[in-house]
């Protein structure tokens, strides 16, 4: 039988899947349905908006065709529409529940994707977060809602993808997803799923999902050799609420799996990790497990810490995990062993801070003590890779669907200004503090123009935005020497 699985790109607190990035949700499926011996295909859903912006070129009453840039493609458009002709399962991975702001790529919605899929005749599927609780691509609002009639069946678990032991068996297959996927990748990977916090942060679905639970390090690196030996060379453990807490966070477990990973990789470019939490960073193994991140994994490698906010009343309203004490201990644990500068131009290993407004409890005060901590965090001579800044997103289920957005509505006037300030005050000086002028970031691939400027970035986790005049070959890697610094990106040269 022939199936088709649609990447419409996830983002979700334990797990990325928007390119460079390639989830977990289409590659177990795709080995799933490889294992038991079908027909796959894998297109994303810039495919099908180049074939539906085609198809509104035959209306000549339709001038505007689409307000995407597409660069995400797997095959020409023509190919495209035989697939999708000859499909008889459409699978749609699709779930935005941190939806954040992309470089080279623009995740779909469900509102978006209806009409595009609506004349296919044939058994449509949706899977990844939106199957289960919702998807919404910009912050601040409520969750977008399914329409039943869209989908035969909707099911995060489709195929059984939540159990670890059937993922093992689809390893063998699902690295043949990859030899569809024409442009450079980052492969997430899953080392636990769950939350072991009860309750959890107020605004999370993550504690809505599993019970806490890991992966052995076996079919971790077994995954992760599968996919080098089909010539993937960056990956990142990022499908996890915690890294540190991998194995309840003893030391010798972590380094049995970054060991382990490197003697059967050797030739890895870029390993990094993603989600920390600072408690357990700060916890009696926290320093140990610092050194063995720096130690076996590359730099510019990035720990997002979910702080949300620094404001204590807030903290407790929403039942989150860090206060501001400790928010700076982990950042100065992490720096202790991480600030410095790497081969690639970038510091080791540096934490990154989420913020998010419009959380229960916030007011006018709250802005006040978000600055008076990440000023402290500066002013001690810290250094912050990335200060991420949201409003919060409504989920069912979640302790945040009993206000839903009251407070965001009450506050939304002063947003602006507060993200402004955070920008101006800490992010402008601390970019200096990151990549002094001078710097040069190595192996900083192009991805895509704007006017005469060309943007790239470093493979990696929240690799940092260059900016660089004129028109270079997209997809392609250069040194770049950093000639001036913007709020949160900066421009450079490339070095010839």
């Amino acid at each position: 039988m022939v199936y088709t699985i649609l990447d419409a790109y996830t983002d979700e607190p334990a797990g990325l899947g928007v390119p460079p990035y390639l989830g977990t949700y289409p590659r177990y499926i795709f080995g799933a349905l490889k294992k038991e011996g079908h027909e796959v295909y894998y297109v994303t859903i810039d495919d099908l908006r180049l074939l539906n912006s085609q198809k509104k070129l035959q209306d000549k009453s339709k001038e505007t065709i689409t307000n995407k840039k597409l660069y995400n493609l797997t095959r020409q458009s023509g190919e495209i529409k035989k697939i999708l002709e000859k499909t008889k399962t459409l699978i749609v991975n699709l779930g935005m529940q941190t939806p954040g702001t992309y470089l080279s790529a623009v995740p779909g919605t469900l509102q978006e994707l209806s009409p595009m899929i609506k004349s296919l005749r044939c058994r449509k599927v949706l899977t990844g977060p939106a199957a289960q609780h919702g998807t919404q691509l910009i912050g601040g609002r409520t969750a977008e809602k399914l329409d039943n009639t869209m989908f035969d069946h909707a099911d995060v678990n489709y195929l059984n993808i939540n159990s670890f032991k059937a993922v093992e068996e689809y390893i063998p297959y699902s690295a043949e997803i990859i030899e569809q996927i024409p442009y450079p990748v980052i492969i997430e990977i899953e080392t636990g799923k769950g939350c072991y916090r009860s309750p959890g942060c107020s605004f999370c679905t993550e504690p809505l999902k599993n019970k806490i639970q890991y992966r052995d390090q076996g079919p971790i690196i077994n995954e992760i050799t599968a996919f080098y030996d089909k010539g993937c060379r960056n990956f990142r453990y990022g499908k996890q609420t915690d890294f540190y807490s991998y194995k309840y966070s003893k030391p010798e477990e972590i380094e049995k799996l970054l060991k382990g990973t490197w003697d059967a990789c050797p030739e890895i470019e870029v390993l990094h990790i993603d989600n920390c939490d600072p408690r357990i960073v700060v916890s009696r193994n926290g320093e140990a497990v610092t050194k063995l991140i720096v130690q076996y994994c590359t730099p510019g490698n990035v720990a997002a810490f979910g702080v949300e906010t620094f404001d204590p009343a807030v903290i407790k309203a929403n039942t989150l995990n860090c206060d501001e004490g400790m928010a700076i201990k982990a950042t100065q644990i992490i720096n202790k062993y991480g600030a410095e500068r790497g081969e690639n131009g970038m510091p080791k290993f540096l934490p990154g801070i989420n913020i998010l407004f419009g959380l229960k409890g916030e007011t006018k005060e709250t802005i006040e003590h978000n600055m008076r901590g990440l000023k402290e965090i500066y002013d001690a001579g810290l250094m912050l890779r990335r200060i991420n800044i949201r409003q919060v997103t409504v989920f069912p289920g979640t302790a945040m669907e009993e206000v839903g957005t009251k407070f965001i509505k009450k506050n939304k006037r002063m947003y602006w200004n507060w993200r402004n300030r955070i920008r101006q005050e800490i992010d402008y000086p601390m970019l200096k503090r990151l990549v002094p002028e001078g710097t040069v970031m190595k192996k900083v691939m192009t991805e895509v123009y704007d006017g005469n400027t060309t943007f790239g970035r470093q493979i990696g986790t929240y690799p940092l935005i260059v900016g660089m005049k004129g028109r270079l070959p997209l997809g392609k890697f250069f040194d770049v020497k950093i000639t001036k610094h913007m709020l949160r990106s900066v421009t450079g040269e490339p070095v010839i």
